[in-house]
């Protein structure tokens, strides 16, 4: 005859310990992830409108595509429709700016501004791996890419080739290869 077991307390507290456990690496794996919310007028223009649904559309895109291939980037962003700005712009801080010109109110705008929010060009120890060519896994990643010739090419707080500093360097491998060479320059220590 079969006798039906209660589980002990040793296979309760294995079970919460597996329970706590999975939770636990769960939100270790969640805390790396691009948050952003866009700055809205309560009672907006068409213009603002217009321009919040376009930034909306962008910044959705290319968050997405950051989750997707950069399991490092980790920040807070906060976007602005800002009809002063020519372009676009951000800093290291996490404010992002577009401008009233339409044009680059885009997924590959986008992208590039939020590299400025992880560092790239924004922070000295961006400018110190220009100066030296020290990139110990974005190199290798763009040798990967490209060739054992390639170089990573810094400027104007810009780095190419994938930095998407023009709409004519946008395709989708371009789009990839740009978020993988921004997360190695994280692990590289571009936001310290």
């Amino acid at each position: 005859m079969a006798v039906a077991r209660t589980p002990g307390r040793q296979q309760t507290n294995m079970q919460l310990t597996t329970i706590l456990t999975t939770a636990l690496a769960c939100a270790s794996t969640a805390s790396a992830a691009l948050n952003w919310s866009l700055q809205k007028a309560s009672n907006p223009t068409t213009d603002q409108a217009d321009a919040y649904n376009r930034i909306e559309t962008a910044m959705r895109d290319a968050v997405a595509r950051y989750h997707r291939h950069s399991p490092n980037a980790s920040k807070t962003i906060r976007v602005y429709y800002a009809p002063g700005v020519p372009t676009a712009e951000a800093s290291f801080n996490g404010d992002l700016r577009f401008g009233t010109n339409r044009a680059y109110m885009n997924t590959r705008t986008a992208m590039h501004e939020i590299s400025h929010t992880l560092g790239v060009g924004t922070t000295n120890a961006f400018n110190n791996m220009c100066s030296s060519g020290n990139w110990p896994r974005a190199l290798p990643l763009l040798r990967s890419f490209d060739g054992q010739g390639a170089v990573i090419n810094c400027g104007g707080s810009h780095f190419w080739p994938y930095g998407l500093n023009y709409d004519n360097e946008w395709s989708e491998t371009n789009a990839e290869r740009h978020v993988r060479m921004v997360d190695a320059m994280i692990q590289d220590g571009i936001g310290r």
